[in-house]
């Protein structure tokens, strides 16, 4: 009787030793992302406690909860974990480890052990700014304004600036192999017109952090040199210009923006496409798009000191380029909701996260357009306005589409699936909580409250109170996936290779992936998102 040989499953990246040294010597990709999540998911919580300080203390006109001095160093730490410890690394240094080689069809990044050296560096800027909040906190705002960041402020810029300074090496070696990797490792039949959207906006996205980073390292450091040595860069008494100081951080931050939401643009795209079973409409100009959102992103720097004392007509020229920026956005929306047409959709919780982006994302963007023109802006530059706008796009957008991929993916990444129940009222309690949050906010912009004061006028309070109370709800909705994501890991079923029935080469291996992702290369032989329609 003729036997057939049972050939056993190849091992998952989980199974590839189980001790702490085999995960911090670790050179997979995917061990590094499971990494760089878990840190990421702490600081995230560590400033969004900050964040819920600064709500309990503007319930009440009175600063009853904090001092000022704390109220300060309760919101810069507040901005600097958020931005540049959660927001800039989430989707490229999780997902976008994790998924850009399996999308190409690559065993692994191409410098794997640079790929670990990033995330060593992440670790140890962390540290510097823990460190920073132990000793006492930073008051100097996470923008680090001078001549305030460099002869006034006593509390521990420095700190705070080497841990800065530190990731941002971080985010340059992960856009350095991101685009080696992306150039050289493709499977064959992957051209450029076949990539995944979600690889375009990585690869963008690492372009810019390339260009821009260094920028923001270089000016980190003249800080230093002038707070240490009293180098007269920015100080005028020495000779120097502190509005040099804002062309230098914007012209850095800005970028940093689409470092932010690029990514979850491709994400949500990735998404939708899924969600409504439909080749993505307008592919090239989708892509172009992302292109065209990289690259005038750099230009634009300048509408964030319209009151800075710039020229008038230098802020005609960024104006009118800020209005411009606007449309690769707007066709990208476009795009989504013409491939949404007609689709057979489905509402599963990545897609409930990704149609919750897209709303948070126009208002987000539309308000943009309101502080791109210079007559507004006047009146509403450093009002509650702003930071309405500042986290409808970073948190509105960048979380939510951070979230919907990790939803979309985790049966990938682990091989279990979740309860779809909890994951879908978490998603929807989270629109509702970041709305009664935040669009508050946008009124008592509009009516002249100032941002980054612990006290303020009575007329302001029902506002406030709602916007507080919002607050509570949106932290109980970000808790709610920590709770039942961890649950599966133990208690999930177990998901087969493509639980979504969705395209793409990440979903024809198994879940969760082997060590070398392929056992051969992939041949690609037809463009991203075969579906039906």
């Amino acid at each position: 009787m003729n036997t057939v040989e049972r050939v056993p499953a190849p091992r998952s990246y989980l199974e590839e030793g189980y001790g702490l040294r085999s995960w911090l010597t670790t050179h997979d990709h995917k061990r590094i992302a499971i990494l760089y999540g878990i840190g990421i998911t702490f600081f995230f919580f560590l400033g969004g406690l900050a964040a819920a300080l600064i709500r309990w203390e503007l319930v009440t006109p009175a600063g009853d909860l904090m001092s000022a001095e704390t109220y300060n160093k309760t919101f810069t730490f507040h901005g600097v974990v958020m931005v540049w410890f959660f927001l800039i690394p989430s989707i490229p240094a999780t997902l976008g480890n994790f998924l850009l080689p399996l999308m190409i069809g690559a065993r692994d990044v191409a410098f794997p052990r640079l790929n670990l050296f990033s995330w060593y560096l992440y670790v140890v800027g962390g540290l510097f700014t823990l460190l920073c909040l132990l000793l006492g906190g930073v008051d100097t705002g996470w923008t680090f304004y001078t001549p305030f960041s460099t002869m006034f402020s006593n509390s521990n810029v420095m700190l705070v600036v080497v841990g800065v300074f530190v990731v941002g090496f971080s985010s340059i070696f992960t856009g350095l192999n991101f685009i080696v990797t992306v150039h050289t490792m493709r499977a064959p039949g992957m051209t450029w017109m076949r990539l995944p959207l979600f690889v375009w906006a990585m690869y963008a996205v690492a372009l810019v952090m390339m260009l821009a980073t260094p920028v923001l390292a270089m000016t980190l450091a003249l800080i230093g040199l002038e707070r240490l040595f009293g180098v007269g860069i920015f100080d005028p008494a020495l000779g120097g210009d502190p509005v040099l100081f804002q062309h230098f951080f914007w012209f850095y931050s800005h970028p940093a923006v689409y470092i932010m939401i690029l990514p979850a643009m491709g994400v949500v795209s990735e998404l939708i496409t899924n969600g409504a079973r439909r080749r993505i409409f307008g592919y090239k100009f989708m892509v172009w798009a992302i292109i065209g959102i990289a690259v005038v992103g750099f230009l634009v720097w300048g509408h964030h000191m319209f009151v800075a004392g710039q020229s008038m007509y230098a802020s005609i020229v960024f104006s009118i380029l800020s209005f411009i920026i606007a449309v690769p956005s707007a066709i990208k929306v476009f795009n989504w909701t013409a491939t949404l047409y007609r689709g057979d959709i489905s509402f599963d919780a990545p897609m409930l996260y990704a149609l919750g982006f897209v709303g948070l994302f126009m208002l987000g963007g539309l308000t943009g357009l309101f502080l791109a023109a210079t007559a507004l802006d006047v009146n509403l530059t450093d009002t509650y306005f702003v930071v309405a706008h500042f986290h409808y796009i970073m948190v509105g957008g960048a979380v939510m589409a951070y979230l919907g991929g990790i939803h979309y993916w985790w049966p990938k990444i682990t091989g279990r699936l979740y309860s779809e129940a909890w994951a879908r009222f978490a998603a929807i309690l989270m629109f509702f909580g970041f709305n009664l949050t935040f669009f508050p906010q946008y009124i008592l912009g509009y009516e002249g409250m100032p941002r980054r004061y612990h006290e303020y006028l009575p007329q302001f309070q029902v506002w406030n109170v709602l916007s507080s109370a919002g607050a509570t709800i949106l932290g109980a909705a970000y808790l709610l996936p920590l709770f039942y994501l961890a649950w599966s890991l133990r208690h999930g079923a177990r998901a087969g290779p493509n639980p979504w029935d969705a395209t793409g080469l990440e979903w024809t291996v198994p879940s969760p992936p082997p060590l070398h992702n392929f056992d051969e290369a992939p041949e690609v032989t037809e463009g991203p998102y075969a579906y039906r329609r």
